[in-house]
């Protein structure tokens, strides 16, 4: 199974694949971008470097990324319970300067057609955003603001209903145990359905 879990920032991916770590221990734990040694260094130029990039060569960098991590992780281990911080629907709900379809038919030609199983959305309201923003350092997607982050969200939720993906939207306020055992839920669920053995 490939899992990604998706949601804008500090909506807790990263709390959420710890806790799914520990309960998939044979799990292959990955992200977008950065997966692949290629994605490192892209990772580095889109959040930390300052460089002013035009709006073209940023989402290319995004695709560049995505098409490695497909080819060099995702690909050769298929037969593996994948769980992923980010996919190709974060790649097409943050680029909101270009037209969805054409986003999402340049991303399904990164990732060879290639979507996930799963994708997890952790949503924030605009106000719990705006607290959880505030306390921390912003990198130069967050520094976009709170508009922009709230329209990234409802960007991923018609990302998947498009692309028919299945999907689990949580509200990210929630207390994260409880997150959690909403997530193992859902595996559990759509493993027993499809018969996919989740080592």
């Amino acid at each position: 199974m490939y899992l990604a879990l998706e949601g804008i920032d500090t909506a807790g991916k990263s709390t959420q694949i710890s806790l799914l770590k520990q309960a998939y221990p044979n799990a292959l734990l990955t992200l977008e971008p950065g997966g692949s040694a290629l994605g490192e260094k892209i990772r580095k130029i889109l959040l930390t470097d300052c460089m002013d990039l035009s709006q073209q060569a940023e989402f290319l960098l995004f695709l560049s990324d995505r098409a490695e991590h497909i080819q060099k992780v995702i690909i050769p281990n298929q037969d593996k319970m994948i769980i992923s911080d980010r996919s190709l629907i974060s790649g097409i709900a943050y680029a909101t300067q270009f037209d969805i379809q054409q986003n999402i038919a340049l991303n399904l030609f990164a990732t060879q057609g290639i979507k996930p199983d799963l994708v997890i959305v952790l949503e924030l309201s605009k106000e719990e955003l705006s607290r959880r923003l505030n306390a921390k350092r912003q990198d130069s997607i967050e520094s976009r603001g709170i508009d922009f982050l709230m329209q990234v969200q409802e960007r991923m939720i018609q990302t998947c209903k498009l692309l028919e993906i299945q999907l689990l939207r949580i509200d990210a306020s929630e207390e994260k145990e409880k997150i959690h055992q909403s997530i193992l839920q859902t595996i559990s669920t759509l493993n027993q359905k499809d018969r996919v053995y989740l080592p």
